[in-house]
C-alpha cells in the first residue's frame, strides 16, 4: 500500500457523511475490521484516505472525487487488466520490480477494472481487449474521454484475429497497441520511456 498521507485523515463523523450513513455504522464498521482506522489519544477514531478509498471500493461504494485527487496526488498509480490470472500475476510481478514508488493494481475483469480505474484514477493502464463483463474497448474509450480520469497512458494489447483490432483501438484513443505474447520487458520498457518511474 501506498504511504499514508499525513496532511489529511477522516474522522468518523466525515466518513459517514461520505457514505450516507450515521456515525455509529462507521464506529460499528471499525470495530468490526472491516474498515481501517486509527486512535487518537483521546479515543477518537481517524481514517487514512488510502483507506478509506479501498473501504469503498471493497464495498462497490461511489469514491468521492474529492478522495479521488487528494490520493492522485500523491501517488503513483498503474492498472494491470489481464483475465489470464497467471499472465496478470506475471506481469504484475515483474512490474512492481521495475517499479517500485507505483501502487500497481491488479482487474480480472471488466467490471472489477471500471471498479479500480474509477477508484484509483491511475496515470497509466495495461489492459487486455477480450475481458468478461465490460470489453476492453469500451473500458478504453471510457477513461480516454472522460475528464475525471485525466487522460491515462493507456497500452492495449490482445491475442484476437480481429483485423480492425488497432483502428479500433486508435478510434478508442489507445496509445499504445500490442499483439500478444508481449515479453514483459518490453512493457516495461514502454512504460518507463513515458514515466519517470
Amino acid at each position: 500500500m501506498a504511504q499514508k498521507i499525513k496532511q489529511k485523515v477522516y474522522s468518523a463523523l466525515e466518513v459517514a457523511k461520505i457514505c450516507g450513513v450515521v456515525n455509529q455504522t462507521v464506529i460499528n464498521w471499525i470495530r468490526a475490521n472491516h474498515l481501517k482506522a486509527s486512535v487518537t489519544p483521546g479515543g477518537q477514531f481517524r481514517v487514512y484516505p488510502e483507506d478509506l478509498r479501498d473501504f469503498l471500493v471493497s464495498k462497490q461504494m461511489r469514491v468521492p472525487l474529492e478522495l479521488s485527487e487528494l490520493l492522485k496526488k500523491n501517488e503513483k498509480v498503474l492498472v494491470v487488466v489481464e483475465d489470464d490470472r497467471v499472465l496478470n500475476d506475471l506481469l504484475s510481478v515483474q512490474f512492481r520490480r521495475a517499479f517500485p514508488s507505483v501502487n500497481l493494481k491488479q482487474a480480472f475483469d471488466g467490471f472489477e477494472a471500471g471498479s479500480l480505474l474509477a477508484a484509483h484514477r491511475p496515470q497509466a493502464v495495461l489492459l487486455d481487449l477480450n475481458l468478461p463483463g465490460v470489453d476492453g474497448y469500451e473500458i478504453c474509450r471510457r477513461v480516454k474521454s472522460d475528464p475525471e480520469y485525466r487522460n491515462p497512458f493507456v497500452v492495449v494489447m490482445t491475442a484476437g484475429d480481429d483485423p480492425d483490432a488497432q483502428a479500433r483501438c486508435t478510434e478508442a484513443g489507445a496509445d499504445v497497441f500490442l499483439l500478444k505474447p508481449v515479453a514483459a520487458e518490453a512493457l516495461i520498457k514502454i512504460f518507463r520511456d513515458h514515466f519517470l518511474w
